[in-house]
């Protein structure tokens, strides 16, 4: 059994609305597109059953409060100067929803050389 390396990343998680739209495509869409046109390593879109941001009404996924307007995370991961180098490509689309950027460390798996995957 090998140990995986690891080296020293950042995440940007962008924080938006499940009806924010640029230019008639979803916010979203447009962080993922524009992240994977930068040769970003992944980008994944969560999207939330329930909150709130800088309008202070809350959204909900529950039957009796049909929401249209759900929370949505845009995640990704790579190495701290490609993720810096990054934000200003996404600058407009964020708008005042809160962008995160935390130290991760990225894992490398390994594998033995007769292991089957």
């Amino acid at each position: 059994m090998t140990t995986p390396s690891t080296e020293p990343g950042l995440r940007l998680t962008v924080l938006v609305g499940e009806s924010d739209t640029w230019h008639h495509r979803p916010v979203f869409t447009e962080i993922v597109h524009r992240a994977h046109a930068a040769g970003l390593a992944g980008a994944s879109v969560f999207r939330g059953v329930e909150g709130f941001g800088a309008s202070s009404m809350i959204h909900t996924q529950r039957l009796l409060s049909l929401s249209e307007d759900l929370p949505v995370a845009v995640v990704i991961v790579d190495t701290e100067a490609k993720v810096r180098a990054f934000l200003p490509r996404i600058a407009e689309l964020t708008g005042d929803g809160p962008v995160t950027l935390d130290t991760c460390e990225i894992v490398h798996p390994e594998r033995d050389s007769g292991e089957r995957g």
